[in-house]
């Protein structure tokens, strides 16, 4: 009897450039955790999303991208989006108005628990543990912004978190919402080929990875550390440990000193 393939019962879902609900050939599935973005350069994404384990998941049917034009929400003839700053200034400012039907038409189509975003410096530092919480979620709805940023009354009308991908400035928020979805959707489940994966790479546990090593076991004079080679996997495991401690101690003094205050809590 012939074996069913894998991708049975699952559908193919596409990235598209319009938002879900204004087209009729490629239908949201219920229950996806889904990926809003409001960007004025639709044609950004998937991009790397598209590739490798997040791209094989957006295929098989574990996530799915939903693009919202911001120029397609524009004012008049030419879809103006932006207008000069109040008080003067240079550069241009997303407009209230444009932006309001933008989040407005994302968050229709949002369910259950889904975080509205902008990407901006000013905004929490993006980490690994909002990583988690955004898969655990339904979802993420994550306003891009450009030029000098957006009109400040939208973030406090919808009550938008604002989160930075580092202490930086970027022209835009395209390539840092790319990189906080993929921090989320690998650790949705069935995402990453092995779950463990998830579990002993840096900052899972509050600590750096360990090194890792591979074929062949000499290379330009270096050798791969003797235990690794042991078989003894206790002490494989206490090496790892010693190592992810010692990295993050000598590299992230800030993740070190919070990790032993989370040590002292658990203890006490």
């Amino acid at each position: 009897m012939a074996q069913t393939p894998k991708s049975a019962g699952r559908k193919s879902i596409r990235p598209t450039l319009k938002p879900r609900e204004l087209m009729t050939d490629t239908p949201d599935l219920a229950g996806l955790w889904t990926a809003q973005i409001i960007t004025l350069f639709p044609q950004a994404f998937p991009g790397v999303l598209g590739e490798s384990l997040t791209g094989k998941a957006l295929q098989d049917g574990l996530w799915q991208l939903q693009t919202f034009d911001l120029r397609s929400y524009g004012i008049g003839k030419h879809r103006n989006v932006d207008d000069t700053p109040a008080g003067g200034g240079a550069g241009m400012v997303l407009r209230a108005d444009v932006l309001e039907n933008a989040i407005t038409d994302a968050r229709r189509g949002a369910r259950g628990h889904m975080p509205l975003v902008y990407l901006s410096p000013r905004g929490r530092r993006f980490d690994q543990a909002m990583a988690r919480n955004w898969a655990r979620a339904d979802g993420v709805t994550l306003l891009c912004g450009r030029f000098e940023g957006v009109d400040e009354r939208v973030l406090d009308h919808f009550d938008i978190q604002e989160v930075s991908l580092g202490d930086f400035v970027m022209t835009g928020g395209e390539i840092a919402a790319q990189a906080m979805i993929d921090a989320a959707v690998r650790l949705l489940p069935g995402v990453l080929g092995n779950a463990e994966s998830a579990v002993e790479e840096s900052f899972s546990t509050g600590l750096l990875e360990h090194p890792q090593y591979t074929k062949p076991a000499a290379w330009q004079g270096h050798a791969i550390p003797e235990v690794l080679l042991s078989g003894n996997h206790a002490k494989i495991a206490q090496w790892r440990r010693d190592m992810a401690a010692k990295l993050t101690q000598t590299r992230r003094p800030d993740l070190w000193a919070a990790y032993q205050a989370r040590k002292r809590d658990d203890t006490t």
